[in-house]
């Protein structure tokens, strides 16, 4: 059984771009089935439903981390490496490029020498820093208790 949708649009919403096309077209959403929310929209438990790419990009742990460290203000590429322990140079990079295409960072170049390049969070990614900081604070309070189910696992498999 799906969950309930995260939110439902009131009867007094205006409908998205997405919405207003089916609804006048007659047309089926992209993604609408019975995870969809009232009157139309996505459904990530749908194959073929856009909204699985924001997932895809959530998976990411360093899209996370960097979402998460920009919630606290703009910052350098230098300083989100050095903040984001493990992290490559070429994935930070492209998990910047990422999130600037998605509409969650913006970059702005200054013009010095060598170029300054600093990311911040846009609206949408503030959202995003907001939604994901529950998430983190769970993982840290729990983490223990994960760790000690790993290890009773990892003991019953070993033994049988």
């Amino acid at each position: 059984m799906r969950p309930p949708p995260a939110s439902s649009p009131s009867a007094n919403a205006t409908p998205t771009a997405t919405e207003a096309v089916a609804s006048a077209s007659g047309a089926l959403l992209p993604c609408g089935g019975p995870g969809a929310q009232a009157g139309g929209g996505y459904d990530v438990y749908a194959k073929d439903c856009p909204a699985r790419l924001v997932l895809n990009r959530l998976a990411d742990k360093w899209a996370l981390l960097i979402v998460s460290l920009l919630g606290t203000g703009p910052l350098r590429f230098n300083r989100l490496r050095r903040e984001i322990e493990g992290v490559s140079q070429k994935a930070l990079s492209q998990t910047l490029r990422r999130l600037e295409r998605d509409g969650l960072i913006d970059r702005q170049a200054f013009p010095t020498v060598p170029v300054t390049v600093e990311y911040s969070l846009t609206e949408l990614g503030q959202t995003l820093a907001a939604a994901f900081q529950p998430l983190a604070s769970w993982a840290e309070r729990h983490i223990e208790t994960v760790l000690d189910a790993q290890r009773r696992y990892d003991a019953r498999e070993s033994q049988g």
